[in-house]
């Protein structure tokens, strides 16, 4: 996979243009998520994450807040997919069990 340099340090675009960070397959937004979700310092993700540095941490939140609009929008895509996909698993599930029921009792009773 390609990458392109940025002007920080420890961030690259993916040939998709999503940015991750270095020398890892974390992507920026899912650094961010935790952060946001979890309300976790830098020092929290840098406990739950010992594969990168404390300066790939600070890039990766320095990249967000200079990108914040673009990145809150492909969280909001992405949160709009899973929240679509959930949907759909869930609506098969129910009718696969019908299914499956109608089997086990053909007679409905």
């Amino acid at each position: 996979m390609a990458m392109l340099e940025t002007r920080y340090e420890h961030i690259v675009l993916s040939d998709s243009g999503t940015p991750t960070i270095v020398g890892s397959t974390m992507k920026v937004i899912e650094l961010v998520r935790e952060h946001q979700a979890y309300g976790w310092s830098v020092e929290e993700l840098y406990f739950q994450h010992p594969y990168l540095s404390l300066g790939q941490i600070h890039s990766a939140l320095a990249y967000y807040w200079d990108h914040k609009d673009e990145l809150d929008a492909d969280m909001m895509r992405r949160q709009t997919i899973a929240h679509t996909i959930q949907q759909t698993d869930s609506t098969m599930s129910a009718s696969l069990r019908a299914r499956i029921d109608a089997r086990r009792d053909p007679d409905g009773a």
